[in-house]
């Protein structure tokens, strides 16, 4: 998204700090009900799939907002700008976006934080969840966190952030797993295939 607007990576903390100067209804997304290839087509995974997340649709939303509106032209000057500027600060961002792009960011994050805090306090209603623990890069966002807090607690869920440092992506979350097998020589066999929901 971040990227794709000219403001850079990564884009997840200039995205969350742009979001608050616009307009988060100014425009509207709707995210398609994602449908998992046939597992077997039983009950419990028809049940399930309502909690798929899937963020490819509003990406490709977002870009066919950027070509319906003309911003090419205004996202290559501001690509251009911040390129020439060693370290932007976030007066640098707002000077070089317009209050059709910061709608647009504002937009985008309320729709994404929106669809992420509704699935999930619906599947913790769904397996009787005592708490939730919130993690990944996306836990250092600010209105996401603000909102589970919100939602959550009217549900009566206590919801836990890690400190906004030890919020990182999968990547490193998955280097922090694999370090100390590593270490102690436990590798995959060579025949060893991608299994998405293999335990650590």
């Amino acid at each position: 998204m971040a990227k794709l607007l000219g403001l850079g990576y990564p884009g997840g903390p200039v995205i969350d700090r742009l979001a608050p100067l616009g307009d988060p209804r100014a425009v509207k997304f709707t995210f398609a009900r994602m449908k998992s290839p046939a597992r077997g087509g039983s009950q419990e995974r028809e049940a399930t799939d309502r909690f798929d997340f899937s963020f490819s649709g509003i990406k490709t939303a977002v870009l066919r907002y950027v070509e319906a509106q003309n911003m090419q032209a205004s996202i290559e000057q501001r690509r251009r700008a911040l390129a020439g500027i060693a370290t932007p600060a976030l007066e640098d961002y707002v000077r070089l976006c317009d209050r059709e792009t910061l709608n647009l960011i504002a937009s985008f994050q309320h729709a994404v934080v929106g669809d992420l805090v509704s699935k999930t306090l619906s599947a913790a209603d769904a397996c009787n969840s005592a708490s939730l623990f919130i993690t990944g890069g996306v836990a250092a966002n600010s209105e996401l966190r603000a909102r589970f807090e919100e939602a959550a607690g009217r549900q009566g869920i206590p919801v836990a952030f890690p400190s906004r440092p030890l919020s990182t992506d999968n990547a490193a979350m998955i280097a922090a797993a694999a370090y100390p097998k590593f270490l102690a020589a436990d590798f995959a066999a060579p025949e060893f295939s991608a299994e998405p929901a293999l335990a650590l």
